[in-house]
């Protein structure tokens, strides 16, 4: 190879290069990027004929061409060379090199499809990290909604403890004590373990029987393992509320059972109650406590959790299952 041929060839490499770098921080973003089609088709054009011209006119400035042994590769073709002994055919070089227009638009292409690539990849990446935080504020506002209607449903028990001086309103404070140790340490987090939501409930339950009397049973089984799970918490809350607050009855006796079973990295928690005929329309005064939690088992858990609730033969039901 001649010293023109590779300078011709250097040169070339260096404008791909640079044509590589101006197309991918230059012309993507101030016209591809803008929609401005026209003027980015018409500088893709420019940048070809600079490079199919000027580099050879640097080379030949650099080195200068020996006529008999820098002959161009298209003319040392036969059929060429037949052509210009028969008389026929062009004795100039071509105005545009196939070879060199090929690689300059396979350069060009890989830039474009390259930078197309990261920058979708970045939007996409801006999109979740977006939905992420929307979500997250999201989760804490339906969080922050639960601690003060969960306080403000059991300062009310306590206080009807006050008025009426019962010997249990110092244990009922304990235990509300120990439930807000529980909701200012842990509910910070996105997951806790199960069996710290299941000590919560227990908690909580035995709060409420302080004020009850021995006509309420409450019963509330735990079974299978529940040592490694993790859920998100205050989640069973708002059920366990709506079953005291229309399970109970002063005049006759009431029937509350709670269950919470996991099999795998599968947790169901049911809740039944007794419907008072004193209540109009349980399905109706829930509260935001159930609407609450529906949405935020919609974004912790989409399309991994079920839930159902309803009447049957004088039973209100909540059933809970959720996927882990």
């Amino acid at each position: 190879m001649s010293n023109y041929m590779l300078t011709v060839i250097i040169c070339n490499n260096i404008f791909l290069v640079f044509f590589y770098y101006l197309n991918t921080q230059v012309l993507i973003p101030k016209l591809l990027v803008k929609e401005k089609w026209f003027w980015y088709v018409l500088a893709t054009l420019a940048c070809l004929i600079f490079f199919l011209y000027i580099p050879r006119e640097i080379a030949r400035l650099l080195v200068p061409p020996d006529p008999q042994t820098n002959i161009p590769p298209y003319i040392r073709n036969p059929a060429y060379k037949g052509m210009i002994r028969g008389g026929v055919g062009p004795r100039r070089r071509p105005l545009a090199d196939p070879y060199n227009t090929v690689i300059f638009l396979l350069v060009f292409t890989f830039g474009t499809c390259v930078s197309v690539v990261q920058r979708w990849l970045q939007t996409e990446q801006n999109r979740k990290e977006t939905e992420n935080e929307k979500l997250n504020t999201e989760l804490s506002f339906l969080k922050s909604q639960v601690n003060p209607h969960f306080f403000f449903n059991t300062l009310n028990n306590i206080y009807s403890l006050a008025i009426v001086k019962s010997d249990k309103t110092a244990t009922a404070v304990l235990k509300l004590s120990s439930i807000m140790r529980y909701i200012l340490a842990e509910t910070e987090q996105r997951l806790v373990p199960l069996q710290n939501e299941i000590d919560f409930i227990h908690n909580y339950i035995e709060l409420q029987q302080v004020r009850l009397t021995n006509k309420v049973k409450v019963h509330f089984d735990v079974s299978g393992n529940t040592g490694e799970l993790l859920v998100a918490p205050l989640i069973f809350i708002a059920f366990v509320e709506n079953a005291f607050k229309y399970g109970i009855s002063t005049k006759e006796e009431s029937v509350i059972d709670f269950s919470l079973q996991t099999v795998a990295n599968e947790i169901e928690f049911t809740a039944r109650n007794f419907i008072i005929q004193s209540e109009n329309n349980l399905q109706e005064n829930t509260g935001i406590g159930i609407n609450n939690v529906k949405r935020r088992l919609e974004l912790l858990y989409p399309e991994k959790h079920h839930l159902s609730y309803g009447v049957k033969d004088g039973f209100y039901s909540v059933n809970l299952t959720i996927y882990t």
